[in-house]
């Protein structure tokens, strides 16, 4: 057995341990049989926007029906009675959902109603639904009710937000209703009944956008930092319109009809957990390396599509379906995968495709870079105005950006002169001014004048990213960026030097706060959880931190997930108070 010192009950992923509660929920509360030769039961789940959103990124329409769930449905649409099947709900326990479920009750829909409420329901709501159920000669349908503190998105292994839907209430514009319902999922001794005892107390690090407010705005350089800031990515799904970044139609032809389509990326995909955190260079010639190799392949897939008699019906195809079923069956098992091989490919050429569209139309290289150097120290090689009233360079919120991240990390604040002739480049590049008026005060409230110095360097040499990239002959051919490495700050919290930050431990006693320095204290495992919201840039940053240091599992919380024209928004509509 496993040393009790060494186990952990945070050993489990955040999105595993989720995705157990989510399934023992589907399968009554009760623990999934391991034994699968067996029928599920089959039932409807109904839901909430909420349990949608925290149903969604874990478990997809086929591992849904696997475990017996025939409907999934919206609670406020139009839903016809199933009277001989059971429903498991899956919703807030807000007002306007008890009322539906009262009335559902009424309605006589299903035959059992097992209610599981994401977050916990308070006695007198619980009053409301046993009234109804009473009124309605429900009593005995309605089988189980259950607070399963799930209220949050497990997006990653290692990465959760709070919410996806009434997201002002937590955004960093209407900061309210700081705490994470965390206690059934991240808390719980799951491995107690093994005997597995952890002695490590995690630690919780709770920090205030505030804090940072340069990194939201930056022009980031990795992977799915980049798909979130540029493209449609919510909850692990990438909505593009089909032929995106293709040239546009000839002067007076008629536009061809664009299709949305939308990409999961997923846990599943190899590609996808290997290279979300790699530069984007990286990833691109990475795209065209698997793409290169599954090239190779294509004839072993026509000749197996062939064995399989896909391709026709031709004779051959037919003989060898009865003359060899060796082949048959490795055409069976190869087939497939070598299909599924091929989706991913064409799904991260076209994902990698619109990134590059975007990066090389706004020229977001020359951004990312300057902002490097901004928040390092290092020395400009071009003016901030030079970029500002470049027509080639950027949209007008690219602009606007880039001069944010200059005013919050200027050890000293430009001149009244030299900020009205920033102020008129903004303006003559279309940028709306009103973000800048809150961080003006924002800078002068939080007196963070001392803060700057804290964006360390980031060791990202100083060249043209993407002065080499090449259109010949394939896709994605970049050069010379290998050794690209992103800034680290949020880690900062983490590291056992950080001193600038309150510490409480419930163990200590009243008023030695301070009595036990931190790093006598070692943590295994940390929650670091952004109030205000947070974005991918500091994720990858924690990711790359935990890597770095053996054996510490380091989680990232934040109350949402905004891209940085979400943040800018919010910035503009403080800025207009």
């Amino acid at each position: 057995a496993p040393s009790p010192l060494t186990t952990s009950n945070m050993a489990a992923s955040i999105r595993e341990k989720q995705t157990v509660a989510l399934k023992r929920m589907l399968n009554f509360n009760a623990p999934p049989l391991k034994n699968t030769a067996a029928e599920p039961v089959w039932k409807v789940l109904i839901y909430d926007r909420f349990g949608q959103d925290i149903i969604s990124p874990l478990l997809s329409v086929k591992e849904l029906r696997d475990m017996g769930i025939t409907l999934h449905l919206l609670l406020h649409s139009d839903r016809d009675p199933i009277p001989d099947v059971p429903a498991i709900y899956f919703v807030m326990p807000t007002e306007e959902n008890i009322d539906r479920i009262c009335q559902d009750l009424r309605n006589q829909l299903y035959e059992s109603y097992y209610l599981n409420f994401i977050s916990a329901i308070s006695r007198s709501k619980l009053e409301d639904i046993a009234s109804a159920a009473l009124a309605a000669n429900a009593v005995s349908q309605v089988t189980k009710v259950f607070d399963q503190y799930l209220n949050f998105i497990t997006l990653e292994d290692d990465m959760f937000i709070l919410c996806h839907q009434n997201k002002e209430l937590i955004s960093y514009h209407g900061n309210t209703h700081k705490k994470p319902s965390l206690t059934n999922s991240l808390f719980t001794g799951d491995n107690i009944s093994a005997g597995q005892f952890s002695f490590q107390r995690p630690l919780f690090v709770l920090a205030d956008r505030n804090v940072d407010m340069a990194t939201p705005l930056h022009h980031t350089w990795t992977y799915q930092a980049l798909i979130h800031d540029v493209l449609d990515f919510h909850l692990n799904r990438v909505m593009m319109e089909e032929g995106a970044g293709a040239e546009p139609s000839p002067a007076g032809a008629r536009p061809k009809k664009k299709n949305r389509k939308s990409y999961d990326l997923t846990a599943a995909d190899k590609f996808w957990q290997k290279h979300k955190g790699s530069p984007f260079p990286e990833v691109a010639e990475s795209v065209q390396e698997e793409l290169d190799a599954y090239r190779a392949q294509e004839d072993e897939v026509k000749r197996l599509k062939s064995i399989m008699g896909l391709e026709g019906e031709d004779e051959g195809a037919i003989s060898m379906l009865s003359d060899n079923t060796a082949k048959l069956t490795s055409a069976v098992s190869s087939l497939p995968e070598l299909l599924e091989k091929k989706r991913l490919i064409d799904l991260h050429t076209n994902v990698a495709t619109a990134v590059l569209d975007h990066i090389k139309s706004r020229k977001l290289d020359v951004y990312f870079e300057y902002e490097e150097k901004l928040m390092s120290k290092s020395t400009l090689d071009k003016s901030l105005l030079d970029i500002i009233s470049d027509p080639d360079a950027g949209t007008p919120e690219d602009k606007m950006r880039l001069f944010l991240i200059y005013y919050i990390t200027a050890q000293q604040a430009p001149s009244e002169s030299d900020l009205e002739q920033y102020k008129k480049g903004l303006l003559d590049a279309g940028c709306d001014l009103s973000p800048l008026n809150y961080i003006k005060q924002w800078k002068a409230f939080t007196k963070m004048a001392a803060t700057p110095a804290n964006y360390g360097n980031s060791g990202v040499k100083p060249m043209g990213l993407f002065s080499r990239v090449m259109n010949t002959g394939s896709q994605f051919v970049m050069e010379g960026v290998k050794n690209l490495v992103l800034k680290q700050h949020v880690s900062r919290i983490v590291s056992p030097e950080t001193d600038d930050y309150r510490y409480f431990d419930p163990k200590m006693l009243r008023g030695s706060e301070s009595s036990i320095p931190r790093n006598k204290n070692p943590f295994q495992e940390a929650i670091v959880f952004v109030v205000g919201g947070g974005n991918y840039i500091e994720y990858q940053n924690l990711v790359d931190y935990a890597k770095s240091k053996q054996g510490k599992k380091v989680v990232y919380g934040c109350s949402e997930l905004f891209s940085s024209a979400q943040f800018i928004k919010q910035l503009s509509q403080l800025g207009q108070k």
